[in-house]
């Protein structure tokens, strides 16, 4: 995995240990000589890890629609910039040139970006791995929520137990390099029969 993108916010947080949980994670990087794939702002989590990055001349790649780059957000400084047209493709292309994924805290559109990869790896669109670093618990209720869509039965738990979680960046990514795929026919399978035997005329 030479090739990670990040996922974080464009807000710094109100605790510390969210920019320093970015720091962290550039530093990872920086050691070893990762590259790294984020959404190009220079605003937020997001500066901190391309600045750092930079500060150590390691390769820092930005994904950007144009709407935004037009908002001035856009990292001038980063060592390449994709221009694409719409978050969709943002995404996608984030996806297309990433060996994983690391969320890191941040608000609605982390949480997008988090929901399309486990989607891709659930439908064997793609197998690679998704991590949360999960600072000072930020993400305990989200995590509380999946377990509770595992336990309502509409998240498999394997698919559930297939988001890498740790509070320390060695740990996490030392589960993405043991990562590997949930096979897709069982669970579709299983998905069909209990619609064919549930369905109450």
């Amino acid at each position: 995995m030479t090739t990670i993108c990040v996922f974080c916010g464009s807000s710094m947080g109100n605790n510390p240990l969210y920019q320093k949980a970015a720091k962290s994670v550039a530093g990872y990087f920086i050691k070893h000589n990762i590259r790294l794939v984020y959404g190009g702002a220079q605003v937020g989590l997001m500066k901190i890890l391309a600045d750092t990055l930079l500060e150590n001349n390691k390769e820092v790649i930005g994904i950007m629609p144009g709407l935004l780059i037009e908002k001035e957000v856009a990292h001038s400084g980063i060592s390449q910039m994709i221009r694409v047209e719409t978050m969709a493709e943002r995404k996608e292309k984030m996806m297309e040139i990433s060996d994983g994924f690391i969320a890191l805290p941040g608000g609605f559109g982390t949480f997008d970006e988090l929901s399309e990869v486990l989607i891709y790896n659930q439908l064997r669109i793609m197998d690679k791995p998704v991590g949360i670093l999960n600072t000072a618990g930020y993400f305990d209720k989200m995590l509380e929520f999946f377990d509770h869509s595992v336990h309502e039965g509409f998240v498999r738990a394997e698919h559930r137990n297939n988001l890498l979680v740790s509070d320390d960046i060695e740990k996490l990514f030392r589960l993405m390099q043991q990562y590997s795929p949930v096979s897709m026919g069982k669970w579709l399978e299983d998905i069909k029969a209990e619609s064919g035997h549930n369905i109450h005329h």
